[in-house]
């Protein structure tokens, strides 16, 4: 008997797992919020549709995302717990977060505010910097797949087409693209193999969709989207937001470039770049950030020295100074006094 394609409140799995609520659905699985009855908490289940239970591409790729989060413990990266194949049903057993996802967030908000919007990326960018460190990229970076919880911290999920970086070979070429269109770097589209930049170039489409209410490049058509990301420029965020600071904007046009090497390196420098932009802005200074010239490490903003600052005078520095000098001086005459005395003094 084919097992349901969605499963019915109360459904217990594995002997543990009871269904409370249904939570969504994506193009591979349902997802469910569950309560583990042994350790008496709340879960999040991800089940293979029963569709794909008989296709052993989608149940490798299924549990390849499982190995790829297994080992990815970090405060802005959803916790996997376990990963279930009974034979009937496959699924994932992974940390619940109460709250909701970016894409329903910005639906309901439309532009969020910018400090809002940056520290939530600073969140994202640490996640995953993280993954990169790990030798991982996400490869499918979009609002969907990053969660809020209810005391505003962001969570990345869905690793279902992460790629480790060892596995990737610079003249490989991918005939299917994996990914969402409206999200992936040019580079993706292109066909190339990804790298952490690729991973860049997608938070800076959310960011730019968080900071404007709209994506950069928007069509029906896949084809026209790789089009656009491939060689149309972005436009300019502060004509569709005037309220942006021109600095935030020159990040995210930076983020944005079509070269890989144009962008900055990882997550993680981008979130340092964000972290800085952040303590520059703060209302009582509102200074405007300054960005290190260079692609290689504009890594974050700098503040002027204040003026007090370098027209203050030392003089302890000063007074340490002439006492040093007196005490050499007064050694002098003594030398001479010493030397005299001796036939061999080549003074006498």
């Amino acid at each position: 008997m084919e097992p349901r394609d969605e499963l019915a409140l109360q459904t217990t799995l594995a002997g543990r797992y009871q269904i409370l609520s249904r939570l969504g659905a994506g193009g591979m699985a349902h997802v469910y919020r569950a309560q583990d009855t042994h350790l008496q908490r709340q879960v999040g289940i991800k089940l293979l549709r029963a569709g794909y239970m008989g296709d052993p591409a989608f149940r490798q790729r299924f549990l390849q995302e499982a190995r790829s989060a297994a080992n990815l413990i970090h405060p802005n990266i959803v916790t996997l717990y376990d990963f279930v194949d009974d034979g009937q049903r496959v699924f994932m057993v992974m940390e619940y977060v109460e709250g909701t996802d970016l894409k329903t967030l910005l639906r309901r908000q439309g532009v969020l505010p910018v400090r809002e919007a940056v520290e939530l990326m600073v969140q994202t960018c640490a996640g995953v910097g993280y993954a990169h460190r790990a030798g991982l990229i996400h490869c499918d970076l979009k609002p969907h797949n990053i969660l809020i919880s209810g005391d505003g911290r962001a969570k990345i999920t869905d690793f279902g087409i992460a790629r480790a970086l060892s596995t990737l070979q610079r003249e490989e070429r991918q005939d299917v693209v994996w990914g969402s269109p409206q999200y992936f770097s040019p580079e993706q589209a292109a066909g190339s193999p990804p790298s952490p930049a690729s991973d860049v170039y997608a938070l800076g489409v959310v960011l730019f969709e968080m900071l404007t209410g709209r994506l950069p490049f928007e069509s029906e058509d896949p084809d026209e989207l790789s089009r656009l990301h491939l060689s149309a420029p972005p436009p300019s965020p502060r004509t569709l937001n005037p309220t942006l600071p021109a600095a935030l904007e020159q990040i995210v046009l930076k983020v944005l470039a079509k070269e890989p090497s144009a962008r900055y390196r990882s997550a993680d420098q981008l979130g340092r770049v964000l972290a800085g932009f952040v303590v520059e802005a703060a209302p009582e200074a509102t200074p405007t950030p300054r960005i290190h010239a260079g692609a290689a490490s504009p890594d974050r903003a700098t503040a002027p020295i204040p003026a007090a600052a370098e027209d203050k005078v030392d003089w302890l520095a000063i007074a340490l100074g002439l006492a040093a000098f007196l005490a050499v001086g007064g050694l002098v005459p003594l030398w001479l006094s010493v030397c005299l005395l001796y036939p061999s003094c080549p003074l006498r």
